[in-house]
């Protein structure tokens, strides 16, 4: 019996201890699910935190200059932030006793600005989209010396932070400049222009003495002008390259086609013209020419209130003026503009002053068109062996294809005869071969006759240039001349060769039998 009431009360402790097990467990949860809602609703009570930007640390006192809104702050730091880590710049969380209690890092948004100087090591000049110049203290990321004028920066004007700077890539594609290495010797039958550009451009470069003891302004820019493929950029290359050679370090060479800058949204041309001439003024600042170089100049810079459907250039035009005008007081910048049309270019922008020297590039007679063959046709390609066994010599055999290439390029008669243009005027006009020959016209018709030479080559075996492959060169840019002048309305076309479109009512191809 007594065996029995013992084995009872064993199984009546089991249950108990089970019991009490399970309500142990369902107070421990409880107790969780207090504590959970008590976090939440102290997070929910917590008073609102403050976010200031940080000025400055001051280690010694352990103590921090906070901006908040438009007021200065000086607050402590909580003991348990690394007070090693605060940076310039940075946003702070602030809690309810101003105790500066978190850092946030740095601001990923705010407004796009151009930097215009930098300011030692700590602080730049810039100026933002709507005109206004801030001077602003550099955070954290920028302060290592990689910063310069022209660079693009996000910032905060009413913080005085710039926070990071931001590669734009279509301000960047048009500021990243080339070190040209084109001499003059590589340019034919412009030996007449080449010397005026050289007075006008290297001599206040190379003697800054004597302009000085004159009292000569060296010129600010040139004009290069003339029809299309005559050597207008190839000039201002080779003047950069020139100007190297003066120098020890490599001369800056800009390039700027006109319709690359033209952008549809207001003010956003402006931009970029004011962002070359900065980047200009930061590249010459360390003693090194810098060439800027607009190409198409009248699709930018025409003159104002001949828009068809806006007038972008009556702020466009100014611009550019205010920019040549500021560089009276800066150094080793030249600005060359070439045009295919300089009567389009607004006139306040070739006044003496601005773009002091305009140099004509006219289409190449035959002595000047037997230099520029020269620069492409050279006795070190292959030549034809048959050709060199009549002529005596490569030099020879070169020479006659040049003057063939000539003889067809040159001959006035009827069977050379192209074009019977119609002029506005009522008077009809005939062109030939020679009145649309250019430096870009010589360099595509002897690289014809190469491609000509390589396929007869792939073909027969036969190596060498040939006569006939000189004279295909030709037949083939007048073919293409021929086939532009059918598929293009009359200005268009006129355009092209470098004629005035305004000019020419109507054109007709000769056909030969």
């Amino acid at each position: 019996m007594p065996d029995q009431n013992t084995a009872q009360l064993r199984l009546q402790i089991s249950g108990l201890e089970e019991k009490n097990g399970n309500l142990t467990d369902a107070l421990i949860r409880a107790r969780k699910q207090i504590i959970d809602l008590q976090a939440e609703v102290d997070m929910i009570n917590r008073p609102p935190s403050t976010i200031g930007v940080l000025v400055s640390a001051h280690p010694l006192t352990l103590e921090v200059e906070v901006l908040i809104g438009s007021r200065r702050m000086r607050l402590p730091v909580a003991p348990d932030l690394d007070f090693t880590a605060l940076s310039p710049g940075s946003l702070l969380r602030i809690d309810e006793r101003q105790t500066v209690a978190q850092s946030l890092g740095f601001p990923r948004e705010g407004t796009l600005a151009t930097v215009l100087e930098v300011l030692g090591n700590d602080r730049v000049l810039a100026a933002s989209n709507n005109g206004a110049d801030h001077i602003l203290h550099l955070a954290g990321p920028l302060r290592h010396g990689t910063l310069r004028a022209g660079d693009n920066i996000m910032c905060d004007p009413r913080a005085g932070f710039a926070y990071e700077r931001i590669v734009r890539t279509d301000v960047e594609d048009l500021l990243t400049p080339e070190v040209p290495d084109v001499p003059y010797s590589a340019i034919g039958g412009l030996d007449e222009q080449i010397a005026q550009v050289r007075d006008a451009i290297e001599l206040p470069f190379t003697h800054p003495e004597l302009f000085r003891r004159y009292d000569l302004r060296p010129p600010r820019g040139i004009l290069l002008y003339g029809p299309p493929g005559s050597g207008k950029t190839l000039i201002a290359k080779a003047v950069a390259t020139a100007l190297s050679a003066e120098h020890s370090q490599k001369t800056y060479f800009i390039s700027i086609k006109g319709p690359e800058l033209l952008n549809k949204f207001v003010g956003e041309t402006e931009r970029h013209i004011r962002a070359i001439f900065t980047r200009a003024r930061a590249l010459a600042s360390s003693d090194v020419p810098v060439v800027i170089f607009f190409d198409e100049m009248e699709a930018l810079f025409r003159t104002r209130g001949t828009g068809i459907s806006s007038d972008v250039e009556t702020m466009i035009v100014p611009q550019l003026l205010a920019e040549m005008d500021g560089l009276e007081a800066m150094e080793n910048v030249v600005v060359i503009g070439a045009s295919n049309r300089p009567d389009m270019i607004d006139p306040a922008v070739l006044r003496p002053g601005r773009l002091d020297v305009r140099i004509r590039i006219d289409r190449p007679n035959r002595r000047q068109a037997h230099d520029i063959f020269t620069k492409y046709l050279t006795p070190d390609l292959p030549i034809s062996p048959e050709l060199i066994a009549v002529e005596g010599s490569a030099e020879a055999a070169v020479e006659l294809l040049i003057e063939r290439a000539l003889d067809r390029l040159y001959v006035r008669d009827s069977a050379s005869a192209l074009f019977e243009i119609r002029l506005t005027n009522g008077q009809f006009d005939i062109l030939y071969p020679s009145d649309l020959v250019s430096g870009a016209m010589i360099a595509g018709i002897v690289e014809r006759a190469k491609k000509a030479a390589i396929k007869d080559s792939l073909a027969t075996g036969e190596s060498g240039l040939t006569t006939a492959h000189v004279l295909k060169g030709v037949e083939e840019e007048m073919r293409e001349s021929l086939e532009l002048a059918s598929t293009t309305t009359p200005e268009e076309w006129a355009r092209t060769v470098g004629l005035r479109g305004g000019e020419v009512a109507n054109i007709t191809p000769i056909q030969h039998d």
